[in-house]
């Protein structure tokens, strides 16, 4: 069994991005199953290519991307990604996308193929603030979970799927407002293998009430 787990490099400004931080802090086996990590461009289009070239090399059973979320105070693991590029700010290159359909052929929208519920749960068993989220925004992180969904329905059917967004690290946080939230990198890491270990135990979701009322 292979995992590949993807983060992606700083992006607006910053010199760190918690995503790629905590995924380094990931071990190199978990529950036997191999984790291989890979780090992405902060690019539209561009990032699709290189987990492409990332699947193709290590061939992986699972996929699961790792993304920035500022401002979200806890693990948020993605429901849903949608075929829409909407950038309030540019990405790496100077790409700022405005209503623009990632994939022209592909679906409305791509639910994960990952347990979502059951990672939220394993997380939260472990004292980790965690939820599902049904909004990956319309970002690089939104691009980059909707082109793996769009990959594994076109090519890689085996293939399964998803994302998880992660809150800034506190030392982003030191120069912004007060009550910013944040977690640290090994937090985040361990939520991470946690959601690694729910997704090898499941390959069906568990039943459980986590839907957003508003």
């Amino acid at each position: 069994m292979k995992i590949l787990v993807t983060g992606f490099d700083p992006f607006g400004g910053a010199s760190v991005n918690p995503a790629y931080e905590a995924v380094k802090l990931l071990p190199d086996s978990i529950k036997g199953a191999e984790i291989i990590k890979q780090e992405i461009p902060t690019v539209f289009k561009k990032e699709g290519k290189v987990l492409e070239a990332g699947i193709e090399e290590h061939k992986p059973d699972i996929v699961i991307c790792v993304g920035q979320a500022g401002g979200r105070s806890c693990m948020s693991v993605e429901k849903v990604a949608i075929n829409l590029m909407e950038a309030r700010i540019p990405d790496n290159e100077g790409q700022q996308p405005f209503d623009e359909p990632i994939h022209s052929d592909g679906e409305t929208g791509y639910f994960a193929s990952l347990p979502v519920k059951a990672m939220v749960q394993k997380m939260r068993e472990h004292g980790i603030p965690a939820k599902v989220s049904y909004t990956a925004g319309t970002f690089v992180c939104n691009d980059i979970m909707y082109r793996l969904l769009y990959m594994i329905d076109k090519k890689y059917h085996d293939v399964r799927g998803g994302f998880i967004h992660v809150p800034y690290l506190p030392e982003q946080v030191t120069e912004l407002p007060d009550g910013t939230p944040s977690m640290s990198a090994e937090m985040i890491a361990q939520a991470l293998e946690y959601g690694v270990e729910a997704v090898l135990e499941n390959t069906e979701d568990i039943s459980a009430v986590m839907g957003e009322t508003h």
